[in-house]
């Protein structure tokens, strides 16, 4: 196995650049999380690695092999599990996993992919008798057949409704690990990215906003914009001075001198009998937390998040304070 190096790379359609001098590493066995919103690049970036798109300059390397221009897909050694599967209709399970190996590799190799990815016994059934996390499985599992030296997943869970991706996104990940295979995935799910990769990069009009671990580049984005693109977050206008700022919810500990935007996190606002007086909106019930819209007296509103049993309801009168430290982002001269 190896790892994926990505240096300086720019790409586009017609002179125009998408990708602009854009830097990423994927460590041996590690799983790198690509974020950003429709048109940031992502879909670019994937097919200039599978080499279906040319690049303008830069260079992509895979261990000690440069893939030029000059490498066509099939000898890149890359694996690609698209979005809905995208497996042949006509052959069955088995036939899929086994379409890149040679016929002598096949039988015990298919077995043991269909095992890693949970669908031992499923090698006879026929694409149409799959649901579609069992055939984003066997997507996986055929990518992974030849042994590649990367394998790109591109937004492989975007089809499948909410229960299923959660489920599919943990077992993806721990057979990738299993595997021990250096893996990309491309995404604009905040979530997915957040809890499935290694490391996240958020790419933004082309370029690496930032590239870092998800606690980081949760808790310590680099600019305001990759901190509103990765969480909810509740913002106001403030000076910063001393480490302090003042706000609506009082005066918080920061960082940063002058004036700018404080973020905090949702989770950040408690709900208890100390604090700023407030009035419950709404509770916007999501099962494994809630949303709490709260008013302040002077008719500012914020989000509190809050996990386990809801003890309010709308019209109720609540004091809400904030833990740790506010986020501070100074503003652009």
């Amino acid at each position: 196995m190896s790892g994926l190096t990505v240096k300086r790379l720019v790409a586009g359609y017609g002179g125009e650049p998408v990708l602009r001098e854009v830097d990423l590493a994927v460590p041996e066995g590690g799983l790198l999380a690509v974020l950003g919103p429709s048109g940031c690049g992502k879909t670019t970036l994937l097919r200039v690695l599978a080499g279906f798109h040319p690049v303008s300059s830069g260079e992509v390397w895979l261990g000690d092999r440069e893939l030029t221009a000059a490498v066509p897909p099939e000898q890149r050694g890359i694996g690609i599990v698209p979005q809905e599967g995208a497996l042949f209709p006509h052959l069955s399970v088995a036939g899929n996993v086994g379409f890149g190996l040679r016929r002598g590799d096949r039988g015990e190799r298919v077995e043991e992919l269909l095992d890693l990815v949970g669908l031992a016994g499923f090698g006879a059934r026929m694409p149409a008798q799959l649901s579609g996390g069992q055939a984003q499985r066997v997507a996986l599992a055929r990518a992974l057949a030849p042994r590649p030296g990367v394998v790109l997943l591109d937004e492989p869970f975007s089809a499948l409704d909410a229960g299923l991706r959660e489920e599919l996104r943990a077992d993806v990940r721990a057979s990738l690990r299993a595997a021990g295979v250096t893996a990309l995935l491309v995404t604009h799910d905040q979530e997915e990215a957040l809890g499935m990769a290694d490391l996240v990069a958020v790419l933004r009009d082309g370029a690496v906003a930032q590239l870092a671990r998800p606690q980081t580049i949760y808790s310590s984005p680099a600019d305001l914009g990759v901190a509103l693109f990765v969480g909810d977050a509740v913002t106001f206008d403030g000076v910063a001075q001393a480490g302090q700022v003042r706000t609506p919810l009082g005066t918080l500990r920061t960082s940063g001198n002058g004036p700018g935007t404080v973020l905090l996190r949702p989770e950040q606002l408690i709900l208890g009998s100390a604090g700023i007086e407030s009035i419950v909106d709404d509770v916007l019930f999501h099962g494994h937390d809630a949303t709490v819209l709260l008013r302040l007296a002077d008719g500012t509103q914020v989000r509190s998040r809050v996990q386990g049993r809801i003890a309010v309801r709308p019209g109720v009168s609540v004091a809400v304070s904030v833990d740790g430290p506010a986020l501070f982002f100074g503003s652009t001269p």
